[in-house]
C-alpha cells in the first residue's frame, strides 16, 4: 500500500465536516503533519482544539443540520479558497454524521429528521456546491461512510439507512467522474474511539479495544487507500471480514441476527 502522504501530493486545500473531534480532528492532525503548507477549513458548530501554532486552519461556524446555515457558509469558503490556497487540487472530507440508538416507535422524530440532514442532505448540499471548484482545479472528495452501510441496523435503523445511502451514492459518483481529475472514496469505519457512541446514547464510549480502532487508524487507512487509487475502503481487518460476510448473506437473515445482537450488546447499554 503507498504511504498515506502520498494521498496529499499536490492538495494545497483541505475542507472537512466535523473536524473539532474524532475522526474529522485526526484528519487535521495528520495531514498538517504530512504535509505543513496544506490550509484547512473546518464546517461544524465548535472549533477544533488543535496544540499547533503553524496550522493553517480557518473555522466556519455552521449547523449542519440547517440547510439555510450551509448556504450561508459557502461565501466563507470561497473566500477561504480564494485567500489562503488560491490553487492546487482541493479535498473535500465530508465528515460529519451521528447515529442514535433505540427503537424507531419510541424515538423523537426531529431527531431522526436531523440525522438525515446532517448524514445525507448536508453532504449533497456541499458537494454539490463545491464540485464546480473541484473539477476546476482538480482534488478528490472523501465521505464517511461506516460498516453499517453493508446491512440493516436494528435499533439504529436510520442512522444504517444512511450511511448505505452515502456508500453507493458515493461509488455512483466517482464512476460519474471518472476521467475528469476527480475522484470519490468511500471510507467505510467499524467501531471507533470517538464521541459517537455517547451521542448515540451509550453509558460506556469506547467500544472493546479488539473490535475498534482509533480515529487516527481510520485515517491512515483512508490516506492510503486515497493514495491506491480506490473508490472504498472498509477499515480494519475484523471490520472487513464481518463487512464481507455480511454483504453475501440474505438481508432478512442479517437483519434478524444484528437485531439479537444490537440487543445484547448495546440496547442494555443506552441511556433511558
Amino acid at each position: 500500500m503507498p504511504k498515506p502522504d502520498a494521498a496529499l501530493k499536490n492538495f494545497s486545500a483541505v475542507i472537512i465536516t466535523g473536524g473539532s473531534s474524532g475522526i474529522g480532528k485526526s484528519f487535521i492532525e495528520l495531514c498538517s503533519k504530512m504535509r505543513p503548507e496544506l490550509a484547512f477549513c473546518n464546517l461544524s458548530r465548535r472549533a477544533p482544539v488543535i496544540n499547533n501554532p503553524e496550522l493553517n486552519l480557518r473555522h466556519v461556524a455552521c449547523d449542519l443540520s440547517k440547510a439555510g446555515q450551509l448556504e450561508a457558509a459557502l461565501p466563507g469558503i470561497e473566500d477561504f479558497l480564494t485567500h489562503h490556497a488560491p490553487a492546487g487540487r482541493i479535498l473535500l472530507v465530508n465528515n460529519s454524521g451521528f447515529g442514535v440508538y433505540g427503537r424507531f416507535a419510541d424515538s423523537d422524530i426531529a431527531v431522526q429528521l436531523e440525522m438525515v440532514d446532517v448524514n445525507v442532505r448536508a453532504i449533497l448540499q456541499l458537494t454539490g456546491a463545491l464540485l464546480p471548484a473541484i473539477r476546476l482545479r482538480g482534488g478528490a472528495i472523501v465521505n464517511m461512510a461506516s460498516t453499517a452501510a453493508f446491512q440493516p441496523t436494528p435499533y439504529l435503523d436510520t442512522y444504517g439507512a444512511t450511511k448505505a445511502f452515502l456508500l453507493h451514492w458515493s461509488l455512483g459518483l466517482n464512476e460519474e467522474l471518472r476521467g475528469t481529475g476527480v475522484r470519490a472514496l468511500a471510507v467505510c469505519p467499524g467501531p471507533t474511539s470517538t464521541e459517537f457512541s455517547r451521542r448515540a446514547g451509550i453509558h460506556e464510549q469506547k467500544a472493546p479495544e479488539s473490535f475498534s480502532q482509533t480515529s487516527e487508524q481510520v485515517v491512515v487507512e483512508s490516506l492510503r487507500a486515497l493514495a491506491a487509487g480506490k473508490a472504498m475502503v472498509v477499515t480494519g481487518w475484523t471490520n472487513k471480514l464481518s463487512a464481507a460476510i455480511a454483504a453475501k448473506l440474505p438481508k432478512p437473515f442479517v437483519a434478524r441476527l444484528a437485531a439479537r445482537v444490537m440487543a445484547r450488546t448495546r440496547m442494555n447499554r443506552v441511556k433511558p
